[in-house]
């Protein structure tokens, strides 16, 4: 599929995505009320068919009214049932042929039901927050929700004045007419829909450091009692942006951007260019600095080199956490090596039946997977050497940046960088459950 990865659905999401075809584009204009919580949207999505010839495709979308949907500017047959919008065009699509589709829905805008709870579009006490990983996002709009087939997006957003809008990307322009204000955001680095992320809250704005000559630019989007707590907690992270430029390579986009919801979430989220905090995270005391290293390091691993599905999850994960484990060694606390320690020793004492590579669905999130991770990217960095090890991660952000690996490409990679065969290092971390002995 012209640079995606073969034609099969995602073996833990089968029904997410369609691999018959690629959006390269996508351009969403939305109205949003916080009071009722209705969302109107319109988008254009520009496609690319695959190999085949397209009679049928389908979109991923939630319990939305349709309002309308063209290809290529004609009517096509239509169904909706089960968060799938399917596609039939009035012509059939030749292989390889470019294509748009339009989609009018509106209604009011609910996370969808996963094994993990409701995931997407969160109404909040005042404003609302997208949180998709791994299937959220066609609670918010029409998708091919499957992270191999990334996409540039322009997101525009019409809501009341009082409210500040964040998405990941350049905001291009902020329009105020009577009591509305619509922004506009522009992402031109390749996106997989679950990393899109928006905000809409009652925020201050404030700049993180200075980015100076070439520098990136750190924003942050904050409820303003918060403020004087969340200077404290996020000080270093133009530090940790430097570290991590000097350890992965260039920052893989135009700008990164913090939000702090004006209410707890569980955890961080990730999104492309952007992280979402709660206010549980700001507590004056940098007690949630590692996961503010986490959530910029998935900048490089998970945003910019993508998994091809969610089978390969520990590439993200498992890097993010043993960013926090450098962030630690580099700004004078526990070494990476005290770290894995700590790690293997909580690991040992919990069951031991989770394999890295292909975990199953309701493993892709345990936090061992998290712990295991890092220890298996610790136990590359013991085979290969200090100097061959940091080699290799930056290579591999560097290769791979705006792509989508898997295990396989991994592996294949940093064999590279070895004097000696890594196979007894990948059989012991990556593919058996029983967890190995950590390397001395």
């Amino acid at each position: 599929m012209s640079g995606q990865t073969s034609a099969v659905s995602d073996p833990y999401f089968p029904a997410n995505g369609d691999s018959r075809y690629r959006v390269h584009r996508y351009e969403i204009t939305l109205d949003y009320r916080p009071g009722p919580n209705r969302l109107a949207g319109t988008g254009r999505l520009s496609a690319i068919a695959g190999r085949a010839q397209l009679t049928e495709f389908h979109l991923n979308l939630a319990d939305f009214k349709i309002g309308r949907v063209l290809v290529n500017g004609r009517a096509p047959q239509y169904t909706h049932r089960g968060g799938r919008l399917r596609i039939r065009p009035a012509k059939p699509l030749p292989a390889g042929a470019a294509f748009t589709v339009d989609v009018h829905w509106s209604g009011n805008p609910k996370p969808v039901r996963s094994p993990w709870g409701g995931l997407g579009w969160e109404e909040l006490t005042d404003g609302a927050l997208v949180a998709s990983q791994p299937v959220g996002a066609p609670s918010w709009y029409p998708c091919n929700d499957r992270p191999a087939d990334k996409a540039s997006y322009q997101i525009s957003v019409n809501t009341p004045s009082a409210y500040t809008v964040v998405a990941g990307g350049r905001l291009l322009t902020r329009t105020t007419r009577a009591s509305t204000t619509t922004w506009v955001y522009e992402q031109p680095a390749p996106t997989s829909s679950y990393l899109v992320g928006l905000s809409i809250g009652m925020y201050q704005t404030v700049l993180l450091g200075d980015p100076g000559l070439g520098g990136v630019t750190q924003s942050a989007h904050v409820p303003a009692h918060l403020l004087p707590r969340f200077a404290r907690d996020f000080a270093r992270q133009p530090a940790m942006m430097q570290l991590f430029e000097e350890l992965f390579g260039p920052y893989p986009f135009g700008e990164y951007a913090v939000v702090v919801a004006d209410e707890e979430l569980d955890v961080p989220v990730e999104a492309q260019g952007l992280s979402l905090f709660g206010a549980n995270h700001v507590d004056g005391v940098r007690g949630s600095e590692r996961l503010i290293a986490h959530e910029l390091a998935h900048q490089w691993f998970g945003n910019s080199v993508t998994i091809a599905d969610w089978r390969h999850i520990w590439l993200n994960e498992g890097f993010a956490k043993y960013a926090e484990w450098l962030w630690s060694e580099r700004s004078g606390g526990r070494t990476a090596h005290e770290q894995a320690v700590a790690a293997h020793r909580s690991l040992t004492a919990r069951p031991q039946d989770l394999r890295l590579v292909d975990p199953g669905r309701k493993l892709m999130f345990d936090d061992r997977l998290y712990g295991r991770g890092g220890l298996a990217v610790h136990a590359i960095r013991r085979a290969l050497g200090e100097e061959a090890f940091f080699r290799m991660l930056r290579d591999w952000a560097t290769v791979h940046r705006h792509g989508v690996v898997s295990t396989a490409t991994f592996t294949a990679h940093a064999a590279r960088y070895a004097a000696d065969p890594l196979d007894d290092v990948y059989s012991a971390w990556l593919y058996e459950a029983s967890l190995p002995p950590l390397p001395v």
